[in-house]
């Protein structure tokens, strides 16, 4: 994805470049064959509130985008209107009080650049173009996210545009139900952020990768090992296996062990990935690569440009388990003998979540996550491959203890990613803040509420 250097307009349907721009907010190439009737490109807070006051007076039903990383293309909706906020995407770092202030269509990569010069710290999306406000409404698993928290767990304020086109701030003081509900609802929330106002960090001094690969042959034995002696991994390193059809350097079907950690320095940082030297599966591997002092920066544009290719036609999902591996592995196997090819690739991910987080709507996670991402390139056939991930997830649920948003796939496969309790609560606050269900909830799921039925930027009003 590109940045789009020109001011944003306004196109309904019907008009020259509609279904070009619709289509431009999108990471994947697919078309899911939606359209809005208007597509509005915000390039400021007065845009966004004169779109709401549109939506409003019109009756239309919102859908929201910040960076297009979406694999469901939820923002894409049949009817109303589409807010593109990809040019809301300014960055204020404040060294001193160490916190920003940044717009959701700010890319991760862009916001660690920018924290990089001052050596401070958030956990961004892992992927450079991601757009951090998606991410962060989501949840927001990113850098260093077990051991400095969720990214919305270290949001500490948002500026939000309601539907009544009203600008309000939302923090745990200020409207605290929808500061609640924005730090977990993801693409369910009722309301356009339009600034995040969030708390940094002191930046590790040492960052650096540690890498095994293995061929696909060895994936039980592998996997077994993982699951073993994940929970005693440091929460500075985020142990991790990918299954790619063409593993690193080996060019073949395999299992890449990828160990990123953040310390403070390297000897503490090869401490901590020790147990992939000493583990018990080395000998199996085919490419052994020591502890490598890596920029963030570098990893996240190399893990885009490597698994996440543009031009493709991107499908994902996902689920959270608590169960020891051994009982999944014959399924696990079943996605790796028809796994589609290459940028096509399945997560494990070693979690273990801390035994409490702060009162948010997030509150669904496990020990390990399990995620399949089918993309499929020019030539390859659609129909062989387009349920490969749904269909191995539906098979996986008897073991599945939710999922997470950002990889989810609700259009397909509805699914548990908030509490129960959450969820009615995140239906009580939405009853209040969008009485007319003016923005689209979650594909797959409506809830409660939907049935009834030039100057300086403005200050949002404060809480009565």
């Amino acid at each position: 994805m590109k940045r789009m250097p020109t001011q944003g307009r306004v196109f309904r349907r019907g008009e020259p470049g509609f279904d070009a721009a619709v289509l431009g907010t999108t990471y994947t190439v697919r078309d899911p064959g939606r359209r809005p009737d208007i597509l509005v490109q915000a390039n400021d807070v007065y845009d966004v509130i004169a779109a709401l006051g549109q939506a409003q007076r019109n009756a239309m039903r919102v859908g929201i985008c910040s960076g297009g990383h979406s694999w469901a293309q939820n923002h894409i909706r049949d009817g109303g209107m589409m807010l593109d906020l990809s040019r809301l995407n300014s960055i204020a770092i404040h060294p001193a009080q160490r916190k920003a202030v940044i717009g959701p269509g700010c890319w991760a990569g862009e916001l660690n650049a920018a924290l990089a010069k001052h050596q401070l710290f958030f956990p961004t999306a892992h992927a450079f173009t991601v757009g951090m406000g998606g991410f962060l409404l989501q949840g927001g698993f990113g850098w260093s996210s077990r051991s400095l928290g969720m990214g919305c767990q270290n949001v500490i304020g948002i500026d939000v545009v309601l539907a009544d086109g009203s600008l309000v701030h939302a923090s745990e003081t200020e409207h605290p139900e929808l500061f609640w509900s924005a730090r977990g609802a993801g693409p369910g929330f009722f309301g356009v952020v339009v600034r995040f106002h969030l708390q940094l960090h002191r930046r590790p001094r040492f960052i650096g990768l540690k890498t095994q690969v293995f061929r696909i042959q060895h994936l039980e034995r592998v996997l077994e090992w993982a699951d073993s002696v994940g929970p005693q991994v440091s929460n500075q390193v985020e142990f991790q296996i990918v299954m790619n059809p063409k593993a690193l350097l080996i060019n073949a079907h395999g299992l890449e062990v990828i160990a990123p950690v953040m310390a403070d320095s390297w000897q503490e940082a090869r401490a901590h990935v020790d147990f992939i030297t000493r583990s018990p599966v080395r000998k199996l591997a085919s490419l052994h690569l020591p502890l490598v002092p890596m920029s963030l920066d570098f990893m996240m544009k190399t893990g885009e440009k490597t698994l996440f290719l543009a031009n493709t036609r991107w499908s994902a999902d996902n689920m959270w388990m608590d169960d020891p591996i051994a009982p999944l592995l014959p399924a696990i196997r079943k996605i790796a003998d028809t796994q589609p090819p290459h940028p096509s690739h399945a997560l494990w991910l070693n979690w273990n979540p801390p035994a409490s987080r702060p009162d948010m709507a997030f509150s669904v996670e496990s020990r390990t996550y399990l995620a399949l991402y089918c993309g499929l390139g020019q030539g390859v056939d659609e129909s062989t491959h387009a349920n490969w991930a749904t269909d191995h997830m539906r098979a996986l649920e008897p073991w599945s203890r939710g999922i997470q948003l950002a990889d989810e796939n609700l259009g397909r496969r509805p699914a548990r990613f908030v509490s129960d309790a959450n969820m009615a609560r995140l239906d009580q606050a939405r009853a209040k803040y969008d009485p007319h269900g003016r923005f689209h909830p979650w594909m797959g799921r409506l809830p409660a509420a939907a049935a009834s039925g030039q100057g300086a930027e403005p200050v949002p009003r404060k809480c009565a």
